[in-house]
């Protein structure tokens, strides 16, 4: 089933019609600046753009970077403040005149790399952690998903876990990878006490380079990098579309 994919981020808005049977993008991922206002009307003008982009009239998958609960925000992220309580869903069917299915932008990751990727066939419990301005979470119990988990806001030293050991805290505070990975190792034993996974796959743009720090983790259970890398959020996505399409 072919079905328009699209990631909503803080910096930009892409996305890219996905082959849901392959797990693969069939176009070239389409990309448009994220309006610096951040507020709803202005973004969901800009995902209507790359869906006419593609020219597209059927099911659209959106990740969206915060708590979706029926596709409502529930907080605001990093975002305007008055995405708190929109139903994203129906603003963004409105702009496109598509149907729209909505999830965190990390459990679209997540279901991505479950169903094609390095959680694929894996049982128990399963953490996938998107690295970048924050820590994404999504987590899954033999195969299923318990959606719009935030434990990159677990405490750590008496701070949300994100603002120590996220991509970004390793880049504003210009830490080496050692010591980033200290931290990084912390948050991961913390999440292993809570949860004990039997797989952690760390995705997002900080996952890129695992071989720069995979040596300095010493969490006791298996950590692997994603396979999808930035297609995951988009074929998640897309994935999500279909699954609700297919429930009606």
């Amino acid at each position: 089933m072919k079905i328009l994919g699209i990631d909503v981020g803080g910096s930009g808005i892409k996305g890219a019609m996905v082959d849901t049977k392959k797990g693969k993008l069939i176009t070239d991922r389409f990309r448009l600046q994220t309006p610096t206002s951040r507020k709803p009307v202005p973004m969901a003008k800009v995902v209507a753009k790359v869906a006419n982009h593609f020219a597209w009239q059927g099911p659209i998958g959106c990740g969206f970077p915060t708590v979706i609960h029926h596709g409502v925000a529930k907080l605001h992220g990093n975002l305007h403040e008055k995405w708190i309580n929109t139903d994203i869903e129906a603003l963004f069917a409105e702009h496109t005149g598509c149907p729209v299915t909505v999830v965190n932008d990390a459990d679209a990751a997540g279901l991505a790399e479950m169903t094609f990727g390095a959680g694929k066939g894996q049982d128990g419990v399963v953490i996938v952690i998107t690295i970048g301005t924050g820590l994404g979470t999504a987590v899954f119990t033999s195969g299923y998903l318990v959606p719009s988990t935030e434990f990159g806001h677990l405490e750590m030293n008496c701070f949300d876990a994100e603002e120590q050991a996220s991509d970004a805290a390793r880049q504003r505070e210009k830490l080496s990878w050692k010591e980033w990975a200290k931290r990084f190792d912390q948050y991961l034993n913390q999440l292993n006490m809570l949860f004990w996974p039997d797989l952690i796959i760390l995705g997002g743009g900080g996952s890129k380079k695992f071989k720069h720090f995979e040596s300095y983790l010493k969490v006791p259970v298996k950590v692997v990098p994603a396979q999808l890398l930035n297609e995951a959020g988009i074929v998640g996505a897309a994935l999500a579309a279909k699954k609700k399409t297919d429930d009606k």
